[in-house]
Parts: structure tokens; C-alpha cells; sequence
């Protein structure tokens, strides 16, 4: 049986909430109704840019489905089904498939961190994956989980028929140069993060998944067609563009700032979940003069 294969941009969908707090499924809905015009390849529902750490099992599963209803027929569904213990993960993700979703983005397990080394992951990573209903990928982010994904660890993993990827967000291109040589044919290794996005093409990567991809898909995109085209001079040019937008709504500001700028952009981001806080008046101010200054407003 052949491999998923995983080509183009997928955003880490923002979870919309209303100001009691609430997910407001009716701005999600919206947002998936605008995506599906938009060059995208596919969603990616519950990422650390869902806010997905913030919600209830009940949450998950009904934006899951309002996902899969909603999501164009010809684009990928994922979700992010990864939680600390592999029979929770495990648990979790055939929910998630029984709903429709075709592969599920499968965080580093991190509460234990001192005890997190490479054979840990490998045998979760291959339990959890012997298990499940549909294909997995490997989540590496170390900013939220401080833990780094080892060259081993990949090269191991990328051998299972069930592990089909993996998401990179470190932003560290040697890394993914390291990553290259090891990994099994057919493997999709990813980027998380625009900031890496334009050298990872140059290296024959073909998918990311992109908090940018949020409120700026197309421009998101057309990076990838532009150097497709072998127009390498616009492609850097648009990478260079965005660049400031992506530092702002991912390493500066967060998922706040993200979801600010995606209402500046017409995109339903809502309110943030508590202990988040709303971005200041400052704050918003930089995040709009980021987005004229990139020519996105």
C-alpha cells in the first residue's frame, strides 16, 4: 500500500472562542468556508495554534467533525491527537478517524521530560502506530515541548508503514539536511514554520504546515509555485515579504497576535482562551503596521 503523500500548505487552524470563552463553531465554520477558496492543500485541526491544549475531549471531537464536513473534497484532513500516555493518544485518534480525519499529527509526549530519550520515543511513536486507524506523523517542537526529535529517532521511524511524516517547527534548517539522508522513500518530512520554508523547497521538501498559513495562505502558497515555476527571484521575494508577518504572529506575539492579525485579514480568529491574553493596544498597533509593511493590508 502506498504511502500518504503530503505536498503544499496546511494551516495549524485557529480555534475561534467567543468572549464567555466558549468555541465559537459558527467563526470556525466561516473560516473554513474563506480556506476553501484559498490555495491550500489541506487543514490541520487541534495544532498548538488551535489552542488545542485548552480543550475539552467533546471540544475536539466537534470541530473534528465540523472539519471534515466542511473541508473542500479534495483536501487532507489532519488532527492532532497526540496527549501524554500512548493509550490516550491512541484512544483519541481512532475517535478522530472514525470522524473522517486521514492522519493524525502526533506530539513529542513531554511532562516527562527527563525521561523523554530516544528509546522512549521510538517505542511510543511505534506502539501508538501499530495501533491506530490511520496514518500518524511525528510532531518535533521544541519551543512548546524542549524536545528535539534526534536523527535516530527519525531514522527509525520513518521505516514504520504507519508513520508516514513528520512536522518539523524548530525553524533549523540544518537540522532537516541532517534529517534528508536517513529517512525511509516516501516519508513526508515538513516544515512547521514559514521562517524555514523557502530553503526547505531548495532542499526538495515539498509540504509545510504554517501558523502563517492562517491569515496569509495564499502568499503561503505561492512561495511554493513561484519556485515550482523556477521563478526564483519572485519566490524569495514573497518568503522575504512575509517573513516580519510570520515572526510576529508565531515568535513575538503567539497565538494572540495570530489571531489579531487574522481578523485585520478578514479570517475569524476570535477571542483567545484563558490563561492566553488578548494582545494589547501597542501590540495591535505593530501587528497592523507588520501587515501594511509586508503589503498584506
Amino acid at each position: 500500500m502506498s504511502r500518504l503523500q503530503i505536498k503544499g500548505v496546511i494551516p495549524p487552524m485557529m480555534t475561534p472562542f467567543a468572549e464567555d470563552q466558549s468555541v465559537d463553531y459558527d467563526k470556525h465554520v466561516q473560516n473554513m468556508e474563506r480556506w476553501n477558496q484559498d490555495k491550500l492543500a489541506g487543514y490541520l485541526v487541534l495544532g498548538s495554534n488551535s489552542e488545542a491544549s485548552y480543550l475539552s475531549e467533546e471540544e475536539k471531537l466537534k470541530l473534528i467533525e465540523l472539519t471534515v464536513k466542511h473541508a473542500r473534497k479534495d483536501r487532507l484532513v489532519l488532527a492532532g491527537t497526540g496527549l501524554e500516555s500512548a493509550v490516550e493518544t491512541i484512544r483519541l485518534t481512532n475517535k478522530a478517524a472514525e470522524l473522517g480525519v486521514q492522519g493524525a499529527l502526533l506530539l513529542t509526549p513531554f511532562y516527562y521530560v527527563g525521561n523523554m530519550n530516544d528509546e522512549a520515543l521510538i517505542k511510543y511513536f511505534t506502539y501508538v502506530a501499530d495501533r491506530t486507524d490511520i496514518p500518524i506523523l511525528i510532531y518535533n517542537v521544541p519551543k512548546f515541548t524542549h524536545i528535539n526529535v534526534s536523527v535516530k529517532v527519525v531514522r527509525e521511524l520513518s521505516q514504520h508503514p504507519n508513520i508516514v511524516g513528520m512536522k518539523d517547527s524548530t525553524g533549523n534548517v540544518p537540522q532537516l539536511v541532517s534529517f534528508l539522508p536517513v529517512i525511509a522513500e516516501g516519508f513526508n518530512l515538513m516544515v512547521g514554520t514559514v521562517s524555514s520554508w523557502f530553503p526547505a523547497l531548495t532542499l526538495g521538501i515539498k509540504g509545510g504546515i504554517f501558523a502563517l498559513a492562517n491569515l496569509a495562505p495564499n502568499e503561503c502558497a505561492e512561495i511554493q509555485e513561484a519556485y515550482e515555476a523556477g521563478e526564483m527571484d519572485t519566490a524569495r521575494e514573497t518568503y522575504m515579504r512575509v517573513f516580519p508577518v510570520n515572526t510576529a504572529v508565531t515568535a513575538t506575539y503567539g497565538v494572540p497576535g495570530l489571531k489579531y492579525a487574522s481578523d485585520l485579514m478578514g479570517y475569524q480568529g476570535g477571542a483567545v482562551r484563558s490563561p492566553l491574553l488578548p494582545p494589547k493596544d501597542e501590540e495591535k498597533a505593530a501587528i497592523k503596521n507588520i501587515l501594511e509593511n509586508a503589503d498584506l493590508l
